[in-house]
């Protein structure tokens, strides 16, 4: 199979989909990679390293688009990718499709592809691509939120995370108690600070409880237990997740208003519409906006922070699935995985994601898969 990896054109997204020991898996296994020069560059992966391991350099996105029949990329499509699909192509990226454009969607079904959403695969009750991501963005949130409680904005509250001798560490508060809220949990214990995590599943709660030997506070999340925890807290890091979704407000902004002066929210969540009513999407370049004395940090592409560690996370949490297809072809990957399936978005020239169906009002079609063997 011919397999394109495009540079990524998405406001300094620095990740690339497949890190260098990816593409020589790729080819050993017989396939064709064509990847566009100075895709790997934001990850200090160089032309000449993805050339040594039998990538085909190209240099243009037009040109992958032209040639591959699988596109794999990082960010959701934009409208000028989205123009360069070819019929029938197969498409793995980070959708998020719900809080998208419809037009993205029509133009995924007008040109019959397979759109498979990297944070929609399954295996074993866990989302495994979406993980690797999860992960990198939990433990970032709690080290970008530490650099805001410095005094270096005006309304900073210049508290040190784990405190001092005779004076209190800093307060974090955890909404959600999955992959993110997990990594957030464990990054803000090592630093010495007080941690409180409020999640609706008490079994989550209970998981959180046995890691951490009892180091972390669980509270059962309601609106009553999440205002209480919003006023207390010195950084509250949003890690709220619903599969395929957009994620409702669970910190309204009357819960900002009540909250300490310089405290500081990061919005895991915002990569599929945030789950703090004050968010609104930032950049790596601009991360935080003030609102109600209130730091919101709010980029949706985090672990591009972390473009190295985070490409390569990718490659090995997406790999099996795409040499899976490589080697077997789409319809047989997709018979024999079914948490692959569940994936995916469009196929055949229709919307298979009912979420999506309902939200856009499309016509929705059960996956119909037919062996080609």
């Amino acid at each position: 199979m011919r397999i394109g990896i495009p540079k990524e054109i998405t406001l300094e997204e620095k990740r690339v989909a497949i890190a260098p020991a990816g593409v020589d898996a790729l080819v050993k296994s017989g396939h064709t990679v064509f990847v566009e020069s100075c895709a790997g560059a934001g990850s200090n992966f160089t032309d000449e390293e993805y050339r040594r391991v039998g990538a085909h350099l190209v240099y243009s996105a037009e040109e992958v688009f032209n040639r591959a029949e699988m596109i794999t990329k990082i960010a959701p499509l934009t409208e000028s990718e989205a123009s360069m699909l070819q019929e029938e192509q197969i498409l793995f990226a980070f959708l998020h499709l719900a809080i998208g454009n419809k037009k993205t969607i029509e133009h995924l079904i007008a040109k019959k592809i397979t759109a498979i959403g990297f944070e929609l695969i399954e295996r074993d009750d866990d989302l495994p691509v979406l993980r690797a991501m999860s992960e990198i963005a939990g433990q970032l949130s709690i080290q970008v939120g530490e650099r805001y409680l410095e005094s270096k904005l005006g309304v900073s509250r210049g508290v040190l995370m784990g405190g001092i001798t005779g004076v209190a560490p800093a307060a974090i508060v955890i909404i959600g108690a999955g992959v993110v809220g997990t990594n957030a949990a464990r990054a803000a214990i090592g630093r010495g600070a007080q941690v409180i995590v409020l999640d609706k599943d008490l079994k989550r709660l209970k998981k959180i409880d046995d890691l951490f030997q009892k180091r972390v506070t669980t509270v059962v999340a309601n609106p009553y237990t999440i205002s209480r925890g919003v006023k207390f807290a010195d950084i509250l890091v949003g890690a709220v997740l619903m599969k395929g979704e957009k994620i409702p407000h669970v910190v309204s902004e009357e819960m900002v208003k009540t909250m300490k002066r310089g405290a500081v929210i990061v919005d895991v969540a915002i990569d599929q519409g945030g789950c703090v009513e004050t968010s609104h999407p930032t950049s790596i370049s601009d991360p935080v906006f003030i609102k109600h004395d209130v730091i919101h940090f709010c980029v949706p592409n985090m672990p591009a922070l972390v473009s190295r560690t985070a490409s390569y996370g990718l490659t090995n949490a997406s790999m099996d699935y795409i040499i899976n297809i490589a080697n077997n072809g789409v319809s047989n990957a997709l018979l024999g995985d079914e948490g692959l399936a569940k994936g995916v978005c469009t196929y055949n020239g229709f919307c298979s994601n009912e979420i999506l169906a309902e939200t856009f009002n499309l016509e929705y079609r059960r996956l119909r898969i037919f062996s080609t063997n």
